[in-house]
């Protein structure tokens, strides 16, 4: 039985910390009258369908694999605005998303993990 040789990949994905994003949305919405509610609601629902992670009340991430796709995902965003309220948009390269620290009163937290990055592609 005779062994395949190896071959090493001639074009291999080199994933670099500065040129994988993240998108932040943030977001303050009124949640006053009953349709302030359902807008809030379908905005938040938008969000988890598309992928983003929630860091915080009204702080969600998403990993996107390049700023082209950032961008993309930020124009789908700015299509499903809620009529009223405040929504911001930024984004960070990996690198800088990984400078960023946890705590909780005094003490430093555990971080979440960040999603690997393989299943993005």
């Amino acid at each position: 039985m005779r062994r395949r040789k190896k071959t090493r990949d001639p074009n291999p994905i080199i994933v670099s910390a500065y040129r994988f994003m993240w998108v932040f949305v943030m977001f303050d919405l009124p949640v006053t009258t009953a349709v302030e509610r359902k807008n809030y609601r379908e905005f938040r629902k938008q969000l988890l369908k598309r992928g983003y992670l929630q860091l915080q009340f009204s702080v969600y991430a998403r990993p996107c694999h390049s700023d082209e796709n950032a961008q993309t995902h930020r124009d789908r965003i700015k299509k499903h605005l809620p009529p009223d309220g405040q929504v911001r948009i930024a984004m960070f390269t990996d690198k800088q998303f990984s400078r960023m620290e946890l705590f909780f009163g005094n003490k430093r937290g555990n971080e979440e993990k960040q999603p690997n990055q393989l299943s993005f592609f």
